[in-house]
């Protein structure tokens, strides 16, 4: 656990984070890319529940939020928290799934990667959660923050180090933090909720992704019976003997991760434990759920259909 928790050192830990947040400028539909960030209330959340991780030391900015790509997006979260999205009772499966947006850990795609995905996944019968997880800081007004964002754009992020996961997850401790809470409330509530605490997984989206393998592999008592990594890092990992079946899913002109080779598949292969990989060969990074002229669009069907494989559309008898 001692790899998991101690600090990385700032600047790996600064340039790997600057290739995911510089994957936001891929992130939208084409008609889209040109969209400025326009500050938005912080929305109602009335659903939202607070995770019990605590403020983020040090923080001193407020949660803002902002639009773009006709989307929201969420940044300078301080304190975690998780929104549940619940099938009808009558179509209920019992599995649920802990959903985790990406944006650098500086923002997150709480719609595109977030919302939007949960409410897909309670259409199928399934309970979704929406994790907002603890941010790093950024500027509190709107200009220094896209000029700081302008800043990771401008070729840092592109000569950044190929980024290994299991180093990379020494600087996430309060992400890490939040989600086993996230874990932990779910299976607490499972009866009010119609879960079976027994098949809660988890799917994440870039940065996202890194916090779901972060929570498989250094999440201690989190445990996810499934996983999804959408357009993650795929460098090589441990895998543990009782890892859980996986789901990934990368465009193959993905600037950020789809150089690196495809070892976090092999690792996986090699420890026998059941993975399915998807490979697409158009969608850049951050499709999410936006509605593309690319195969990549058709994830979230390949997923659900995965899931049904798995006996995680069904009620378990």
């Amino acid at each position: 656990m001692k790899l998991f928790t101690e600090a990385l050192k700032p600047a790996r830990l600064g340039l790997a984070m600057a290739s995911i947040a510089a994957g936001l400028a891929l992130a939208a539909p084409a008609q889209a890319q040109n969209d400025k960030m326009t500050p938005i209330p912080v929305p109602a959340q009335p659903k939202a529940i607070t995770l019990d991780t605590g403020p983020l030391p040090g923080a001193t900015a407020p949660e803002a939020w902002h639009s773009q790509y006709g989307s929201v997006f969420a940044r300078n979260v301080t304190v975690a928290t998780l929104t549940p999205f619940l099938p009808d009772p009558a179509k209920a499966t019992g599995a649920a799934v802990i959903v985790a947006p990406g944006g650098g850990f500086r923002t997150l795609s709480m719609e595109n990667e977030g919302w939007d995905v949960a409410k897909a996944l309670a259409a199928r019968g399934v309970a979704a959660f929406v994790l907002k997880y603890r941010l790093n800081p950024t500027p509190q007004e709107m200009p220094a923050f896209e000029q700081s964002m302008r800043e990771m754009f401008s070729g840092v992020a592109r000569t950044a180090p190929r980024m290994d996961p299991q180093q990379a997850m020494a600087g996430i401790a309060p992400q890490i933090a939040d989600a086993r809470a996230a874990f932990a409330l779910v299976r607490n509530r499972a009866g009010e909720w119609h879960v079976d605490a027994d098949r809660v997984g988890m799917v994440g989206f870039s940065a996202g992704a890194m916090l779901t393998l972060a929570t498989t592999l250094a999440g201690e008592d989190a445990k996810p019976a499934f996983i999804g990594l959408i357009y993650g890092p795929l460098a090589s990992v441990t895998v543990p003997a009782d890892a859980p079946p996986a789901f990934v899913a990368l465009a193959a002109d993905d600037p950020f991760f789809a150089n690196s080779g495809f070892g976090l598949i092999e690792s996986w292969k090699a420890a026998k434990r059941p993975v399915e990989f998807h490979l697409y060969e158009q969608g850049g990074h951050g499709f999410g759920m936006y509605p593309k002229e690319t195969t990549s669009t058709g994830w979230f069907d390949a997923y659900a259909r995965w899931l049904g494989m798995h006996g995680l559309l069904k009620r378990a008898h």
